[in-house]
């Protein structure tokens, strides 16, 4: 039963950003790196990861964590954690020349979904191999649910 709310922790963590881009389009999107680059040039994370996202995601992820019957303070580390690792991902990927909003199959759901559980893993008593297999649940889960926001054209890629 906590894997499926942990599941559903990480799914609203990561789901927030998309929903509230979908409802205010560019309305309030503020780039988190101000447009700033790195010393390769490009940017630290890209246009994609903006402040109303990042605002968004981690209070939805404590409300979600109560509606779970999980405190309302682990819900916002699991969104916190989350973001951090989703900002992990848009820097390596723009490291790696893969263009704002552009798939990193692994890359893309690894770190967003690793970080915010071993951010909880002592506090949950999480062992090692509960979180190799719910990060390779999320990954799938993920990649389902993407699949679906696009046909419902909520998402702009299936990915």
């Amino acid at each position: 039963m906590l894997a499926f709310k942990l599941l559903f922790l990480l799914m609203a963590a990561n789901g927030a950003p998309i929903l509230v881009n979908k409802g205010l389009g560019e309305r309030l999107a503020w780039p988190i790196d101000g447009g700033a680059r790195f010393i390769d040039r490009r940017p630290l994370f890209g246009s994609s990861k903006t402040w109303r996202g990042l605002i968004t995601a981690i209070p939805v992820t404590g409300v979600a964590a109560v509606g779970v019957g999980l405190p309302f303070e682990l819900g916002l580390c699991v969104g916190a954690a989350a973001m951090l690792g989703d900002l992990f991902s848009s820097f390596i990927k723009r490291r790696l020349g893969v263009p704002a909003s552009g798939m990193a199959l692994g890359l893309d759901q690894i770190p967003e979904s690793l970080f915010p559980l071993l951010a909880v893993r002592v506090e949950l008593g999480l062992e090692l191999i509960q979180i190799a297999g719910l990060v390779a649940g999320f990954v799938f889960l993920e990649l389902v649910v993407s699949r679906i926001l696009f046909q419902l054209r909520i998402r702009e890629q299936p990915y």
